[in-house]
């Protein structure tokens, strides 16, 4: 079965529709699939439930698509970096799910394990936990989170070979490791490509069976969210320029 495609527009070919949820890992603008998400742009599909932990920003991420119009739902845990995503939501234009970020996680984890749901303490006695199902567990009030399960799954990944074995580096492996298991198809873009024997057996994240595309992506855009610099109150000294003993 081949998994590598050419590029990201081929890799979603004939698999994108209105209406689907999609699942798009990685954090803010860290380890997010870039390509993929561009090309899903370029597909057109509109009504689309997206699931990740924020809406990277303007004109980045799935701010793309926000930008498009093509998100008619956000099940996420962050806003704050992207005014568009604020607008919408407050226009009414955008229907937003707000999910605590470990449960936003753990609902995905659960998706891919099979599990349909979880109690968890986390928003009870909030609006979090408005219309769910709550139980007392040894004293304690719990509140019922659903498992999440996408139509696909959209992924970044550092290393990973053609059989689809991916292995995720630093902030990269937030969100994306356990959203590449909880959907019907998932498509993961990778810095680099090697074959099948080549990758450490112990550093495998992702196991390939849940992999069914892989597009190659060797220089992917890694943007900055927001880039801080302090002022030198001195001209620095060049480098080596001490005096000599």
């Amino acid at each position: 079965m081949k998994k590598v495609y050419e590029d990201a527009h081929a890799a979603l070919a004939g698999l994108v529709k209105d209406g689907m949820t999609i699942l798009a890992g990685g954090f803010g603008l860290c380890g997010i699939p870039s390509s993929l998400i561009r090309a899903l742009r370029d597909t057109g599909a509109t009504d689309l439930t997206c699931v990740s932990n924020n809406a990277g920003i303007d004109g980045e991420g799935l701010g793309l698509l926000l930008e498009t119009g093509q998100i008619a739902k956000m099940i996420s845990s962050y806003v704050g970096e992207n005014k568009l995503f604020a607008q919408q939501f407050l226009a009414g234009k955008l229907a937003v799910e707000f999910t605590p970020q470990g449960t936003l996680a753990e609902r995905c984890r659960a998706g891919g394990a099979g599990i349909p749901a979880f109690f968890t303490k986390t928003g009870v006695g909030t609006q979090v936990a408005e219309g769910k199902e709550e139980r007392e567990f040894d004293g304690e009030r719990y509140i019922m989170e659903r498992g999440i399960v996408g139509d696909i799954a959209l992924v970044h990944a550092w290393k990973g070979d053609t059989e689809g074995n991916l292995v995720f580096r630093k902030t990269a492996r937030n969100f994306n490791p356990m959203m590449a298991t909880a959907a019907r198809i998932t498509i993961a873009e990778v810095e680099h490509l090697v074959q099948p024997g080549e990758l450490d057996p112990d550093m495998i994240v992702t196991p390939g069976i849940y992999v069914k595309r892989i597009v190659h992506v060797p220089d992917p855009d890694k943007r900055i969210e927001q880039r801080t610099t302090r002022k030198r109150t001195t001209a620095a000294a060049p480098a080596a320029a001490g005096e000599e003993v």
